[in-house]
C-alpha cells in the first residue's frame, strides 16, 4: 500500500492510500476534527465512487474495528478503562519543518530530549511508514513523527520540535 500525506492550508491534512488492487482512499482530516473519506475505484479516476463524513469519535471507533480491537459489550470494566485512556492519551502526527531543531538528530537522541510521558511509535519518511523506528534513524525535513502520549506531554514535544505552523 502506498501512503502519501500533505497539509491542506486552512483545512487540515490529506492522507491518500493506494491499495494493492489499485483503488484509492483519500482521508481529509479537518482542524475541527471532522474526517471526510473519498473512495476511488481506480487511483487514476477523477470521479469519486463514494464518500463518507465521520466525526472524530466515529473515526476512532472505525479505526479500532479496522485494527481488530473488537470490544465485548459485556466487559464494562474494559470499556470504562478504554474510555478513560482515550480522554488522557492522544496520537499526534508531528511534521518536521525546515527550522526544526531535531533535524539531523537520531531517534535515540530525540528520546533523551523528549518530555516524559510520550513515545515515538512511528516515522513517516519518503512515503513509507516505519513503525517502531530504529534508534539510529536520523530525521530530515519533511519527515513526520507519530507520537503517543498524554496531551500536555505531546504539546511540550511539539514545542520542542518547533513544528508550529509559523515555522
Amino acid at each position: 500500500m502506498k501512503i502519501t500525506s500533505g497539509d491542506l492550508p486552512g483545512v487540515g491534512k490529506k492522507i491518500s492510500f493506494i491499495t494493492s488492487e489499485g483503488s484509492m482512499v483519500v482521508l481529509v482530516i479537518h482542524h475541527t476534527g471532522k474526517r471526510e473519506m473519498y473512495f476511488f475505484d481506480d487511483a487514476d479516476d477523477d470521479e469519486v465512487s463514494f464518500s463518507l463524513t465521520l466525526s472524530a469519535e466515529e473515526t476512532k471507533q472505525m479505526g479500532a474495528q479496522l485494527l481488530g480491537a473488537i470490544l465485548n459489550p459485556a466487559d464494562t470494566d474494559k470499556i470504562d478503562r478504554i474510555k478513560l485512556i482515550r480522554k488522557q492519551v492522544v496520537v499526534e502526527w508531528i511534521d518536521i519543518t525546515k527550522h526544526s531543531p531535531i533535524i539531523s538528530k537520531s531517534i535515540a537522541q530525540i528520546e533523551k530530549m523528549k518530555p516524559k510521558g510520550i513515545s515515538i511509535v512511528g516515522v513517516f519518511k519518503n512515503d513509507e511508514m516505519m513503525v517502531d523506528p530504529e534508534p539510529t534513524l536520523v530525521l530530515e525535513k519533511g519527515d513526520t513523527l507519530m507520537a503517543v502520549g498524554k496531551r500536555d506531554a505531546i504539546q511540550k514535544f511539539e514545542e520542542l520540535c518547533a513544528c508550529k505552523e509559523n515555522n
